[in-house]
């Protein structure tokens, strides 16, 4: 059973476990998926300094603490006990791409030359790590949820800011992708 669990899994079962939260939140009374409410949650229950923002009954939504820490949880049991030992596979254009930009661990899935402690206080490191983070912030904010919130909840049941939000992420990420990052990566 380990070994199952070890094993990438194919898109469609993975896709369809996760699209099944949309349906079991919806019955444990109409729940909503996603992710960076939480962050909401936390500071209201922890800050408690009167800001409008925080100022709101934090404890319905505590289930949705419970979800992030045992996505927390289950992140921490896979990464020590379920990973895979082999590297990732690239595809060998992908790796030559990488290696001409000076990313040459393509064996695992955060690249220590641009994912270390030594990267975060240089200039790439403050873009990807600083700027990057706070855009991220910035954008869930203003798109009033994150990506699974949008693309998974609120796709689900039909809504058209879901779907705006999530056509822009995708174009986001692939202006980002194929624009932004090759000139970040020179840095």
């Amino acid at each position: 059973m380990i070994e199952i669990l070890k094993q990438p899994w194919p898109w469609y079962v993975g896709g369809a476990l996760i699209g099944l939260t949309v349906p079991v939140l919806l019955l444990m009374g109409n729940k909503t998926f996603g992710v960076s409410s939480s962050l909401r949650h936390i500071c209201a229950a922890c800050v408690p300094a009167g800001i409008p923002f925080f100022s709101y009954d934090w404890r319905k939504e505590i289930w949705n603490l419970f979800f992030v820490a045992g996505v927390l949880i289950g992140a921490f049991l896979t990464v020590h006990f379920l990973s895979d030992p082999d590297p990732i596979a690239l595809a060998d254009s992908t790796r030559t791409y990488l290696e001409s930009q000076g990313i040459t661990d393509t064996t695992q899935l955060l690249p220590s030359e641009i994912f270390s402690w030594e990267q975060v206080f240089t200039v790439r490191g403050l873009i990807f790590f600083v700027l990057g983070g706070f855009l991220v912030g910035f954008g869930t904010r203003y798109a009033g949820g994150c990506t699974s919130g949008h693309a998974i909840m609120g796709l689900s049941n039909l809504q058209w800011p879901s779907l705006v939000a999530t056509v822009s992420f995708m174009v986001g990420g692939i202006i980002m992708t194929w624009l932004i990052l090759p000139y970040l990566l020179t840095l």
